[in-house]
């Protein structure tokens, strides 16, 4: 007997970034997330790992919608992945979607066998 997906697992499945205009655009400001909840999967150990995801951008023409960006995140509770490489992730698919002036995605790991992991990532764009 096949279990059928409840609503959100199939949310999340679905879930493709979205953005909209960005109605301010006469100046430069700043918005940021604090994602507490994070969590995916170590691809060596298969163990999970939990952290701390804040995102911080200055806008240009379009800003992250909200749910979508939530989706997306809680999209990565069962991937296999380096905490580098989600947090270099994370910032990529949001500068492609965005183009924004600045973007940061700080990826802040709990404590694991004696170490405590905070990845950077950075963008700006040309002026």
């Amino acid at each position: 007997m096949s279990e059928e997906k409840l609503y959100g697992e199939k949310a999340i499945e679905e879930n493709e970034l979205e953005r909209f205009e960005n109605r301010t655009q006469v100046r430069r400001y700043t918005v940021e997330f604090t994602c507490p909840e994070f969590t995916c999967i170590c691809p060596r150990s298969g163990f999970p790992d939990f952290a701390e995801i804040r995102i911080k951008y200055v806008p240009d023409k379009y800003c992250v919608e909200l749910k979508s960006l939530k989706l997306y995140i809680n999209g990565y509770r069962d991937k296999k992945t380096f905490h580098e490489d989600v947090t270099n992730k994370i910032l990529q698919d949001l500068v492609d979607l965005l183009d924004p002036w600045e973007l940061e995605v700080v990826g802040d790991f709990n404590v694991r066998g004696n170490i405590h992991t905070l990845v950077t990532s950075k963008h700006e764009k040309p002026q």
